[in-house]
């Protein structure tokens, strides 16, 4: 007989978000605690168990009706140990986040990178409808991937399979974050977008973007294309097919069913979907376009903890 609960844990450079999760994969009780990444991080294992504990006291559950933890980090994760190699954001290196949260809770515990971990709560429970083969892109403050091949998340050698936002798609272009150059993240992200945008204000292009005040942001750009500004059309055209061209080559590698898109940019909705989709169908083979669909992530902040509690799942049954 299955216990009743798994716990969801997504760990964010700002904010942890936790859930508890039953094994139909309904949230019971869903909450957020501040990152403390002070002395590199040492005090997060502790403030996550003793948040859990709490909600576990109010909720009268049984330490062993829980069938363990699935937790998710910004960074790289080396497989099948729950190390964390490194997460810049947060101040971990070679960080054995598993072990210290099986030591505090006496729960089993399986950690993967959160970009996997929102890739596996909408297979199970969001846009994916569990398919075998998935390509989740979130497009965000950086372009994040995670894919699932044969129904299982792929890691890679030493955990860095499916940056899709590391792909290079303009040799010699902008610095990305990672330290080189060119990558994916610099166009298609939502800062790569703005970084593009303030290219514009500093030039002598007659744009409305110019007529914002203060901060300019990714819908701004999308908005001023919309109302048919041509240098803000010319980054959503390029923003488009940059993505369309890497999401076909990456989709060349596994032939997926579904592409699941979500992240702050997707808000865009259809004006960034469908001319995406036929951007990709222009460089994807064709039999791989056939066999594969695009549809909007459901989901939105869930994924991670629902992705995390079936990391439990997967690892225990």
């Amino acid at each position: 007989m299955t216990s009743n609960y798994l716990i969801g844990v997504d760990i964010g450079g700002t904010t942890v978000k936790i859930a508890i999760v039953t094994n139909d994969g309904e949230i019971m009780d869903k909450w957020e605690i501040p990152t403390r990444t002070e002395q590199a991080g040492i005090h997060i294992p502790n403030d996550i168990w003793n948040s859990v504990e709490e909600k576990i006291d109010t909720h009268q559950i049984n330490k062993n009706d829980i069938d363990g933890i699935g937790a998710g980090a910004p960074g790289f994760i080396v497989p099948n140990t729950g190390e964390v190699a490194e997460a810049v954001n947060i101040g971990w290196k070679d960080y054995p986040l598993a072990t210290y949260l099986e030591d505090l809770s006496g729960l089993p515990v399986f950690v993967e990178n959160d970009a996997n971990l929102a890739a596996l709560g909408e297979n199970w429970k969001g846009a994916g409808n569990l398919a075998e083969n998935l390509i989740a892109i979130t497009l965000g403050t950086g372009v994040g991937g995670g894919i699932i091949a044969n129904s299982d998340i792929v890691n890679g050698v030493n955990g860095t399979a499916g940056e899709i936002g590391h792909l290079t798609v303009e040799p010699g272009g902008a610095p990305c974050n990672c330290g080189r150059n060119g990558c994916l993240e610099t166009i298609a992200s939502a800062t790569g977008i703005v970084r593009q945008a303030k290219l514009l204000l500093e030039s002598d292009v007659e744009t409305r973007l110019k007529e914002i005040d203060g901060q300019i942001t990714t819908k701004d750009v999308f908005d001023i294309a919309k109302k048919g500004d041509e240098e803000a059309n010319k980054i959503v055209e390029r923003v488009v097919d940059v993505l369309g061209l890497a999401i076909a080559n990456a989709a060349t590698l596994i032939n997926p069913s579904k592409i699941v898109i979500g992240g702050g940019v997707s808000k865009a909705g259809e004006q960034l979907l469908t001319p995406l989709k036929q951007a990709f169908s222009n460089y994807a083979l064709s039999r791989i376009d056939d066999g594969c669909k695009f549809v909007t992530a459901q989901l939105g902040n869930d994924a991670g903890v629902i992705g995390g509690a079936y990391l439990v799942k997967m690892n225990k049954y």
